[in-house]
């Protein structure tokens, strides 16, 4: 349901310097956003409002990761409308562009569309990229989140994140009457679907590596369990022959297996199981508490939570169980570890008291770093390119839980838009 038709992923090359001088540095905490024009893309034949829509998709995704400020079109001075022609750069200096992205829409006539665009620096006078796509006219918005992960690439010198989906939480009714569904969402809240009816509770839900299956609790029967969630096909299925509850689920960054938390008698302990033939290994036997697992990149090691130490705290071991170790020492409790994609950070919900944060930290426990504190943070889950995080927030008054997005510098937070009250986000891969 989501695979384009075909993608040409071609590099249109004009004549100038090979190399142009147009860059953020995304390390830094503090700078100005790049200003960027991206005129409405000029449409041929029967394209319609399309080449305006995927120019304003363009503009809002490059806008909310806060490394970019789109002019206003009111603004513009020139409106190029041919992306073979060379642009008049002196007409974009003037309202100090230092970016500039052109595109064209064609409607072809075996039904497709044919979607150009270059990406030019405007002080260089030199064109950075440039591609071509071909796809089903419904495909158009991906199109658009390709366009901007291409532009984000070009100048960060990093891949973007536009081009992904969200699944979530979707809550509705009272405090007593709660129906949680599953729901998946393009990363900018476009495209909603329910993927469950309401008719029963569904709880963290996880992504494997080709963002096509869903691993996520249940509360299906008689207990809680975990269940897989095929998207293309819509069909799911317990995963495993438990005796007791299982929850927590997230797959290994090769898809082959899931590491999960299994209850019995009280006590909760960390299990993996291989997909391929269903075999499972046990991996803590502490008679604490131990839950919420998460590989690292590499699936050398899973990071944890556990309260073994006397509170609720963040450990790690390798990927057999063996040498289980705590990093977290500061003060409060801090749970629902991640690791970041990159592997050089974890990101974790800290509480102390009442309030509740979204934190980093190295691996090793390190550098730990507060990103957001606005309400009642819990939930992280990472960007692939390991630069933004989502999480869940909840306000005081009844207002219910949403889901927002910060970055690791925690300069650029956004609420994310989601039909009705939201939580539990958990980010796919770069949609392949």
């Amino acid at each position: 349901m989501r695979k384009l038709l075909l993608i040409l992923a071609l590099a249109l090359a004009m004549p100038g310097p090979a190399l142009a001088a147009l860059s953020v540095d995304i390390t830094k905490g503090t700078f100005q956003p790049l200003p960027i024009a991206i005129p409405d893309f000029a449409t041929t034949g029967a394209a319609g409002t399309v080449g305006a829509d995927i120019a304003g998709v363009v503009r809002a995704d490059l806008e909310r990761s806060g490394l970019f400020r789109p002019i206003d079109p009111k603004a513009f001075v020139d409106h190029t409308s041919n992306i073979n022609t060379v642009p008049n750069f002196a007409n974009w200096r003037t309202i100090n562009a230092q970016g500039l992205t052109v595109g064209s829409v064609t409607a072809q006539p075996d039904g497709q569309l044919s979607v150009e665009f270059r990406l030019w620096d405007v002080n260089a006078g030199a064109q950075i990229w440039g591609q071509k796509f071909s796809t089903i006219p419904a495909n158009w918005r991906r199109i658009a989140h390709m366009i901007s992960d291409a532009i984000y690439e070009h100048v960060t010198g990093e891949k973007g994140y536009f081009d992904t989906r969200i699944v979530f939480i979707s809550e509705t009714g009272t405090a007593q009457k709660r129906v949680k569904r599953l729901a998946i969402m393009d990363q900018d809240g476009a495209n909603p679907i329910f993927l469950t009816n309401g008719s029963y509770m569904v709880l963290t839900p996880r992504f494997n590596p080709t963002a096509q299956m869903i691993a996520y609790m249940s509360y299906i029967g008689s207990k809680p369990r975990v269940y897989l969630f095929d998207i293309e096909k819509g069909q799911q299925e317990v995963l495993g022959n438990f005796p007791n509850m299982t929850f927590s689920p997230r797959f290994s960054p090769d898809g082959n297996r899931v590491v999960l938390t299994l209850e019995t008698a009280g006590n909760s302990d960390i299990y993996i199981m291989d997909l391929r033939n269903r075999s499972v290994q046990r991996l803590t036997t502490d008679p604490a508490i131990d839950t919420a697992p998460s590989f690292s990149p590499d699936g050398r090691q899973i990071v944890f939570e556990s309260d073994r130490g006397g509170s609720q705290q963040i450990y790690v071991m390798n990927i057999d169980g063996s040498n289980q170790r705590r990093i977290s020492f500061t003060p409060g409790a801090n749970g629902t570890p991640v690791w970041s994609p990159r592997g050089d950070l974890i990101a974790f919900t800290k509480r102390v008291g009442n309030q509740f944060n979204i934190g980093v930290m190295r691996p090793d426990g390190s550098g730990e770093n507060l990103i957001s504190s606005g309400g009642k943070e819990e939930g992280p889950t990472w960007a692939p390119n390991g630069r933004v995080l989502m999480f869940s927030r909840s306000l005081s008054g009844g207002q219910g839980s949403q889901i927002w997005s910060v970055d690791v510098t925690g300069r650029n937070e956004r609420r994310v838009l989601t039909p009705g009250s939201a939580s539990d986000p958990a980010w796919s891969p770069l949609i392949q």
